[in-house]
């Protein structure tokens, strides 16, 4: 627990505007689940990265534990503090400085406060994409993003994040600072230390500024809604669009039949613009920065293809700006109607492609054969195996105690997950609920070296405790 000495050096650092105590910490303690509901005895919301850089040595030197946040949207715990009150967050909510943005080297240089939807506003200004989207992008903020390694819509053309990052500027636990912000395509100097503090969910050092490819804008998007039969017929569904141009297909996103029902519950003005309910729903995005290209004639190509043989048994295609964000909204708004649906438990698996439809059959099976009533909610990225495998309780359920079941849901689940050789954790991270999971999928030789990597860098283990490593 930091004493009134720390936390006064730590207030002539960063002002009064960067210190709260008291009540001013309430909505940084708990997650956006509310799985986690932690005490601090203050946020730390240092203004620049020397301010950052300050603060840090500050706690070094008094053994402080430090719990980075950014959006706070961590579906997994990760930016949450523990309930023992001893540990301090440290917000990058300040830090929102866009410190450059070169539309011919395709780069973009910023701190880590910046949400992701802002990066994204910037960009579009520029004349060019930040292909990295999610559905918290509003409130997300880079710093997170990157330090979690998010996924997200376009995977299936850009990437993770990590893909998307060319240098970091990085607070290490000793307040000393790694200067990493190269715009270079190709530098091969030793070790790639960036991807080292991507995905490390700030366990080794506090990303605040980065170095973001970005990619022409394009001139061309098509979105459509479709109505599918089966997993199996969503995924033929994305061969044909794979066969007839790859390079144009740049989201690929399965929704199921309750999943959608929740959303048209539970959600204002959503709408399916479909005449029937279908058990499975794709959402496809098409686009091209080149002119011409004829990607409406394409989207109407396959799918009237894909009609005729009843791979699809209906679909729409967006008219306007407006048609495309309402069906976009159909997919974006799933976790906040399941949220509002009841208690629920979250997924976050990947499999091989060709694998999802029969994970998704299999895993609910498992799972209706667990607890009797329970409702999966598949839904997600098929097309890069990316699948958010959620639980929502049974009807008449008491919330606590479905929640109370969660590491027997998520063990069925992932004995699942394991038969498919797949990952527990495809874009969410492992945060403080999946820590003891780690043991038995990344044990041995690959355990023991993440353990190391974290003891050469953060000696002390003040860095975000308790998360990620078991």
């Amino acid at each position: 627990m930091p004493d009134s000495a720390v936390l006064n050096a730590i207030r002539a650092v960063v002002g009064e505007r960067g210190l709260l105590t008291g009540d001013s910490t309430a909505g940084y303690v708990e997650d956006w689940r509310r799985l986690y509901h932690g005490r601090t005895p203050a946020v730390v919301r240092p203004a620049n990265t020397d301010e950052l850089a300050r603060v840090v040595r500050l706690c070094a030197d008094a053994r402080i534990p430090i719990v980075p946040q950014g959006g706070n949207t961590s579906m997994v715990g990760g930016a949450t503090p523990s309930e023992t009150g001893d540990q301090l967050v440290l917000s990058t909510a300040r830090m929102v400085r866009i410190r450059d943005i070169d539309p011919l080297d395709l780069t973009m240089t910023l701190e880590a406060g910046v949400t992701l939807q802002a990066a994204q506003q910037t960009a579009a200004e520029a004349g060019c994409l930040l292909p990295l989207s999610i559905a918290s992008e509003g409130s997300a903020q880079v710093g997170g993003v990157l330090a979690t390694n998010a996924g997200g819509n376009n995977t299936v053309r850009y990437g993770n994040a990590r893909d998307m990052v060319l240098g970091l500027e990085v607070v290490l636990a000793d307040g000393s600072v790694w200067n990493g912000l190269r715009r270079l395509r190709k530098d091969n100097t030793g070790y790639c230390l960036r991807q080292l503090f991507v995905g490390s969910e700030g366990t080794i050092g506090i990303i605040t500024a980065a170095v973001l490819k970005l990619v022409p804008q394009p001139r061309e998007v098509c979105v459509a809604l479709c109505a599918v039969p089966s997993p199996e017929a969503a995924l033929a569904l994305f061969a044909r669009f794979q066969s007839h141009d790859p390079a144009a297909v740049s989201a690929f996103e399965l929704m199921s039949g309750p999943g959608i029902g929740f959303v048209l519950r539970h959600i204002d003005a959503a709408v399916l613009p479909l005449a029937t309910h279908a058990p499975f729903y794709v959402l496809v995005e098409l686009a091209t920065p080149r002119p011409d290209a004829g990607l409406r004639t394409a989207l109407e190509t396959v799918l009237e293809s894909a009609l005729a043989e009843d791979i699809v048994s209906d679909a729409a295609i967006a008219e306007s700006m407006t048609q495309r964000a309402a069906m976009w909204r159909l997919r974006e708004e799933h976790s906040e109607a399941q949220k509002r649906e009841g208690a629920s438990v979250k997924n976050d698996v990947s499999v091989p492609v060709s694998k999802v439809p029969a994970f998704i059959r299999h895993a609910s099976e498992a799972c209706e054969a667990l607890m009797p009533g329970i409702r999966p909610v598949p839904f997600g990225h098929v097309g890069d195996g990316n699948i958010h495998f959620n639980l929502q309780q049974p009807v008449d359920a008491d919330p606590a105690w479905f929640l109370a079941q969660d590491h027997a849901i998520m063990e069925t689940v992932n004995d699942v997950v394991r038969e498919f050789e797949g990952s527990f954790s495809a874009e969410h991270g492992i945060g403080r609920l999946k820590p003891y999971m780690m043991a038995s999928w990344r044990g041995g030789a690959e355990l023991r070296l993440m353990q190391r990597i974290k003891a050469a860098l953060d000696p002390n283990g003040i860095m975000n405790p308790g998360k990620l490593l078991p």
